[in-house]
């Protein structure tokens, strides 16, 4: 599992669902919007990988009897998941997958995929996007799953992506799941790698930057790649001619700030409660952070305590993380400039 941010993510996702493809796994790919079950998630696109290998020879009675444990994992979990929708192709098989527990059946049925695969000498890879807001039960149910199958020795594995605190997220699901997974954590490009995703792409099109031009990128973007990509393109359209200059790029910073405030920060912005407004405007007061809980609650004037249930309603909606115990960070870069750029003034203390 990884913990990363912004495009890059779904670069990295999207390149790995490949190279698996290409080695001829079978994959499932999923997203994990708020509001959504595991169950219904997972169900549909599990169909789909069963009714491929139910078309191997070597796999097809394995197949089919991971489909009848799917039928029997929708139908017991109906009542509970009302969101689930699946066809069936088969009918239930008494028993399989079918206790209406969610751990103990979602088991059972990655067994009888993971079977069915071992079967095909192929693999189920299972893609899951934004996996930090799968409830907690779904995400202990799913690593359960996953640790049975790997004691099982079943060529089943979850690929999984979210933002920085997805660690400690799934070692609160089940303690021995930083056993069981590795937990790479990408952030920003470095230096050379920021240079090298500003200039090559430029380069093949016969256009150059000039080094003052692509500090100036660098420095405004923090090396984030979709900041990257936003002042690279604004450069670009803005630039009468190659090379582009540093003069090019300060003057396409407003088109890229202002882009960003309309959609990337917008998005986000939107989604807060007056509260939690506040909250992220008192620490956007005291800079890009980390900061310390203590100060955060100085800032807005408050007990640490009565901050405590906003800053972790932040944490869920994926706004903020905690890369150490008592901090607290913003999850994207330049989130603090755009806080002061929306809420402007002192004015919003006064509603505090």
């Amino acid at each position: 599992m990884v913990g990363l941010r912004g495009v890059g993510k779904t670069v990295l996702l999207d390149q790995m669902r490949s190279d698996a493809e290409a080695a001829g796994a079978h994959v499932i790919r999923m997203e994990t919007p708020e509001g959504s079950s595991l169950p219904a998630l997972l169900a549909p696109q599990l169909r789909l990988a069963l009714l491929r290998l139910s078309r191997i020879a070597a796999s097809s009675e394995f197949a089919k009897r991971g489909l009848r444990a799917l039928a029997g994992f929708a139908k017991a979990l109906k009542l509970k998941y009302s969101d689930i929708e699946v066809g069936f192709d088969f009918e239930p098989e008494a028993g399989l997958a079918d206790n209406g527990h969610l751990a103990g059946d979602l088991t059972a049925l990655l067994e009888q995929a993971g079977l069915a695969a071992k079967q095909a000498d192929t693999a189920l890879v299972i893609f899951i996007d934004e996996l930090q807001y799968l409830p907690q039960d779904q995400f202990a149910a799913l690593i359960s799953a996953l640790h049975r199958c790997a004691q099982d020795r079943l060529p089943v594995t979850v690929v999984g992506a979210g933002l920085p605190q997805l660690r400690a997220l799934a070692g609160e699901a089940k303690s021995y799941a930083e056993r069981l997974f590795d937990f790479p954590q990408i952030g920003p490009l470095d230096k050379p790698e920021a240079e090298l995703a500003i200039v090559k792409p430029a380069r093949d099109e016969g256009v150059e930057f000039t080094p003052d031009a692509i500090d100036e990128i660098i420095a405004r973007t923090q090396g984030y790649p979709y900041f990257l990509q936003e002042w690279g393109k604004h450069s670009w359209e803005i630039a009468a001619r190659s090379p582009i200059t540093g003069r090019d790029v300060v003057a396409a910073s407003t088109l890229a700030i202002a882009d960003l405030d309309e959609s990337f920060f917008r998005v986000r912005f939107d989604r807060l409660t007056p509260k939690e407004k506040r909250y992220l405007r008192g620490m956007a007061d005291l800079g890009p952070g980390p900061h310390r809980s203590g100060d955060i609650a100085k800032s807005l004037r408050q007990p640490v305590n009565a901050l405590g249930p906003v800053r972790q309603t932040l944490i869920v909606k994926g706004m903020l993380w905690s890369p150490n115990h008592g901090d607290t960070a913003f999850t994207v870069p330049l989130f603090d400039e755009f806080m002061k750029r929306i809420m402007p003034g002192s004015n919003w203390k006064d509603d505090a």
